[in-house]
């Protein structure tokens, strides 16, 4: 943590785009988006506990940091995206459909980090609001010999302080090592997972099993804070959605805009499909389903058919901020404790609402209509 404040210089506003950057880095090079947001989430949403920024902000910035370098060509859904592209005949552009990803939810990150106090933290420091400015140090900071926890010198009789200082300090550095093993841990979950493709939840548990078994003491409360509503909320959607698809309603209901007469009007039904549909369902396995869809509207030639896949691309990816697909769920398990987890729900929900219902409009008018692509 302090780590990411250096890299910073102690700017709070930078934060959140730090996050943002790292999470779009690691779905860039290759990284699934549940992963990348199960990594950075937790750390970024400790920053905005620690630190009093909007825990919205925070949390939605990843994930749309997340889909913002989620369309690279060496990435999952650049990929399968330019896969289907390829197997149907269609022209690939993949710069242009990994840019048209990154300015979309960089546009989105920018409007969120503006509407939820983002020019209110441009004034703040992380220095002012450390340990060491005449506040309390918080556990696991170390007390100098010779000063009392306020930080004047010692004048208790008998050397009280300095055993209380040893005492300290051996407390600290005994948290030391426990974070750095679980540092450790955590960074052998990322590898596990982004180098060797391996499944980060069975990764996860196994690392949760070992720092257990290593520190039983510390992990009995553990059980008790995962957001079990979140995961059986997840879940049943996920169950839901899988029907749906299995039923073929998006097919169906792709089917049916295809044959509308206006062709403009038919890729922003398609848009609305892929963006409603994958709020609740996995983008990965929406992807190869919605991009063939959109054939007969290329066909006709009225229509870039990249501009077309563009925009279904983003459409049917920024709406994973909602609490129902993993990302937002994501989000909502890792709040921070300075928010009601109903509180917070609420508002990833209100969020994902908004991008739902004007998202799709937005980036058809923007990537469709026009054609530039």
């Amino acid at each position: 943590m302090r780590g990411a404040v250096r890299a910073v210089g102690g700017r709070v506003a930078l934060i959140p785009w730090v996050m943002f950057a790292v999470t779009a880095v690691l779905t860039a090079i290759g990284a699934a988006s549940p992963a990348a947001c199960a990594i950075v989430g937790p750390i970024a949403l400790g920053f905005a506990g620690r630190y009093r920024i909007s825990p919205l902000m925070m949390g939605m910035l990843v994930v749309h940091g997340a889909h913002a370098g989620g369309f690279s060509p060496i990435s999952i859904y650049g990929v399968i995206t330019n896969s289907v592209m390829a197997e149907n005949d269609l022209p690939v552009d993949e710069g242009a459909i990994f840019l048209s990803s990154l300015l979309v939810n960089l546009a989105i990150a920018i409007a969120l980090f503006l509407a939820l106090g983002g020019r209110q933290l441009a004034s703040r420091r992380i220095g002012s609001e450390e340990p060491g400015d005449g506040k309390q140090p918080e556990p696991g900071d170390v007390v100098p010999a010779g000063a009392s926890r306020g930080g004047a010198p010692a004048a208790a009789p008998g050397g009280g302080t300095v055993t209380e200082t040893r005492g300290h300090t051996t407390v600290a550095r005994r948290r030391l090592s426990d974070q750095v093993i679980t540092l450790v841990a955590f960074a052998a979950v990322a590898v596990v997972a982004l180098a060797f493709d391996r499944n980060i939840g069975f990764a996860a548990i196994t690392a949760a099993v070992l720092l257990t078994a290593l520190f039983p003491e510390e992990q009995k409360g553990a059980i008790k804070q995962i957001a079990w509503p979140t995961v059986l909320l997840v879940a049943g959607v996920s169950c839901f959605a899988a029907i749906l698809s299995a039923a073929g309603a998006p097919e169906a209901v792709g089917t049916w805009a295809a044959g509308l007469g206006t062709v403009l009007i038919g890729a922003l039904v398609l848009c609305y499909v892929g963006g409603i549909t994958s709020a609740f369902a996995s983008s990965t396995a929406l992807l190869p389903i919605i991009v063939p869809i959109a054939i007969p509207l290329i066909a006709t030639g009225e229509v870039s058919a990249v501009a077309v896949v563009a925009a279904l691309a983003a459409s049917s990816t920024i709406v994973d901020v909602s609490p129902f697909s993993t990302n937002g769920a994501l989000m909502v398990a890792n709040r921070p404790d300075t928010i009601t987890e109903e509180k917070y729900y609420k508002q990833v929900l209100y969020h994902s609402v908004l991008v739902t219902l004007a998202g799709p409009l937005l980036v058809w008018a923007v990537l469709a209509v026009p054609g530039w692509l």
